[in-house]
């Protein structure tokens, strides 16, 4: 029995997310995928995935590795599997990996990007792939902000309040934001991500690039833990999810 590792770009619009759910299996990644392994390999194959992504969520590099005892050639098997596979779902690369490889619990960090299209007009183009934004925007102000945030914090203030108890307890690495041309690009690795966690600081900054919220915002709705005092859930089509780290 071999252990593959897979990476997988998708663009996430027409989906409900990477996981299968009751009621909506052929609308998930997860089933997509795992329905051409199945045709071609003639076996059921269990895909266990690094980060499970959300309704509309794009990934430019998801990490799932399965286990078979295939013999057909990497190569091989890939151009198979993209064969069927639909457009906006494509393997960009497959290969062995040691069989204790588990590209949930194997992985270090995640690297998410939010992407806002900020000018006066919006793009008829990449309208399922950015949050278009047409106030003007203090990026100098967001990215400080933003350093409160890095390190290990409790980042409850930034948890989806519907979601279930977990641990709040969070280490961002590293938050990058850029500019190019008319695209501020939010770029936030950690070593795991609540859910909403990512769409709802990128919601707060902004709320702080735009004025809404004052400078120091970012350390007191850190520490309050209050989700009320974050600003807004972005939409979930202006977040990638950019690499998984091991």
């Amino acid at each position: 029995m071999h252990n593959f590792k897979l990476e997988i770009e998708y663009d996430g619009t027409r989906f409900h997310g990477w996981q299968v759910q009751n009621g909506k299996e052929t609308k998930t990644i997860q089933h997509v995928l795992g329905r051409v392994l199945k045709k071609i390999l003639r076996q059921d194959i269990k895909l266990i995935v690094a980060g499970r992504t959300d309704s509309g969520v794009h990934a430019l590099s998801q990490v799932a590795n399965f286990k078979s005892s295939t013999k057909i050639p990497l190569e091989k098997l890939r151009w198979a599997i993209n064969c069927l596979l639909p457009q906006d779902i494509k393997v960009t690369r497959i290969q062995a990996v040691s069989p204790d490889f588990n590209s949930r619990f194997c992985a270090k960090s995640k690297v998410y990007r939010y992407t806002i299209l900020n000018r006066k007009y919006s793009s008829a183009l990449l309208a399922n792939r950015v949050y278009f934004f047409h106030h003007p925007l203090d990026a100098g102000l967001m990215r400080r902000e933003a350093k409160f945030l890095c390190g290990r914090h409790n980042f409850k203030a930034f948890q989806a309040t519907e979601a279930r108890l977990r641990n709040p307890l969070r280490t961002i690495k590293r938050i990058k934001i850029s500019k190019e041309k008319d695209f501020l690009h939010i770029d936030i690795e950690a070593d795991s991500f609540l859910y909403n966690m990512v769409r709802n600081i990128a919601g707060t900054l902004l709320e702080i690039g735009r004025g809404r919220f004052p400078k120091g915002s970012m350390r007191k709705i850190l520490n309050s833990g209050d989700r009320k005092l974050a600003g807004p859930t972005l939409p979930a089509k202006g977040l990638c999810l950019i690499k998984v780290k091991y």
